[in-house]
């Protein structure tokens, strides 16, 4: 395991903690249940190979009443029978957000899927959510925070 290379830049910049923290509060205002955030949040972690956010999201997750058949198959969502038709929507949502320079944008059918299941303030909770998850885990695995450690 190895050491933070520092502490947390928001910890370190104590100012953007707040509002950063602000965002997160919105965003769960969107009307998505918190336990199909906590689902997003740790298909974008695992993507993006940020440990301290998906040891995190996990805990996060199972105290969200998550169970660990759901938490262990998000990385193989598409072969797994254990996603509703909108949990599906929401995971590929988050994959595509979250591998922006892969493709440039998220295509049409990615996003007409979402808009299927979720309204206009569902949806803003969801893109907000996880690019919020794509700063965490920049901050987090840029910085090496290592899995389990609390700010």
């Amino acid at each position: 395991m190895n050491d933070a290379r520092m502490a947390n830049p928001a910890v370190v910049i104590p100012e953007a903690l707040p509002a950063i923290l602000g965002v997160v509060k919105a965003a769960k205002k969107g009307g998505v249940p918190e336990g199909l955030l906590e689902l997003v949040h740790l298909r974008a972690s695992q993507i993006n190979g940020c440990s301290y956010c998906v040891v995190g999201g996990i805990a996060s997750a199972k105290k969200n009443g998550e169970t660990d058949e759901r938490l262990h198959a998000v990385a193989a969502w598409r072969e797994a029978p254990f996603f509703t038709d909108a949990e599906r929507a929401a995971l590929e949502l988050s994959e595509h957000v979250t591998r922006l320079a892969d493709r440039a944008v998220v295509p049409d059918d990615v996003w007409n899927a979402a808009a299927a299941h979720f309204d206009e303030k569902q949806l803003a909770s969801l893109v907000l959510w996880i690019s919020l998850t794509n700063l965490f885990n920049r901050l987090n695995a840029t910085t090496r925070q290592p899995a389990g450690a609390t700010w």
